[in-house]
């Protein structure tokens, strides 16, 4: 991005990488007749849907480096989507390893066709491991989290 002006895709996409590493949600850029304006989709409203009985863990596709424990139970996907941790990203996790939650907290939010769906706990547990990273597509069925339950 020689003199501040955008004149090839590459520029605009190094821009674009630079944006959203940032802790900005909206950026307005004016050079001569070129107008841009990026804007981080900030989180809906989000729905709760309740989790029914853990699912049985299905295989895990990536080589984990640590050994696996299988202590507890597992919470998985009860539908595809996008896999966040937060509410916000600037925002503190809902839940992480060691937490101990209740039935109804939430645990992670699923975003699916732009909707922000809450995930809580069906009962009392404490947060084991969780199994997935933030920004993540879960498929239906993915282990999320490894509990126990209290």
């Amino acid at each position: 991005m020689s003199n501040g002006f955008i004149k090839d895709k590459e520029d605009l996409f190094e821009l674009m990488e630079k944006f959203e590493k940032s802790g900005m949600s909206e950026l307005t850029l004016e050079f001569d007749e070129q107008l841009i304006i990026l804007k981080k989709e900030a989180y809906a409203s989000p729905a709760p849907i309740p989790v029914s009985a853990p699912h049985a863990a299905a295989p895990v596709a990536a080589a984990a480096a640590a050994p696996v424990s299988h202590e507890g139970e597992i919470i998985s996907a009860p539908l595809v989507g996008t896999f966040y941790r937060q509410p916000a990203p600037d925002a503190p996790s809902f839940v992480k390893a060691g937490d101990k939650v209740k039935a109804g907290d939430t645990l992670c939010i699923l975003e699916a066709m732009k909707i922000m769906n809450e995930l809580e706990a069906e009962f009392d547990c404490e947060i084991l491991e969780v199994l997935i990273d933030s920004g993540t597509l879960a498929e239906f069925g993915t282990p999320l989290f490894r509990v126990k339950r209290l």
